[in-house]
């Protein structure tokens, strides 16, 4: 299993609701991409302020194996709702940091 980590750092005029729906997409994906095993978003609580540089919203998704995490990355259904993601950011691309580990 490949766990998908994705750490966010909104922008600031971004609302709760604006992150609620892009969460509710992702959160569709799990019926339309098969394997996607579990879908889960936090805050990141963590005191340790100056660490964070303000990542301070997470999702990541379980994939059964690597090849459904591939077939992720390249669907075009995913890739619009990264690109919505990407354009709330701060910074872009650079308010955004990825991290797969194998379970």
């Amino acid at each position: 299993m490949i766990r998908h980590l994705v750490h966010l750092r909104f922008r600031s005029d971004v609302t709760a609701e604006t992150k609620a729906a892009l969460y509710g997409r992702l959160a569709g994906l799990s019926g339309h991409i098969e394997g996607i095993a579990d879908f889960q978003h936090r805050e990141n609580v963590s005191v340790e302020t100056s660490l964070v540089r303000g990542f301070l919203d997470m999702f990541w998704f379980d994939f059964r194996d690597e090849a459904v995490r591939d077939a992720y990355l390249v669907d075009p259904v995913h890739q619009a709702i990264g690109g919505d993601i990407v354009a709330a950011l701060d910074g872009g691309a650079d308010g955004v940091f990825v991290c797969d580990i194998a379970l």
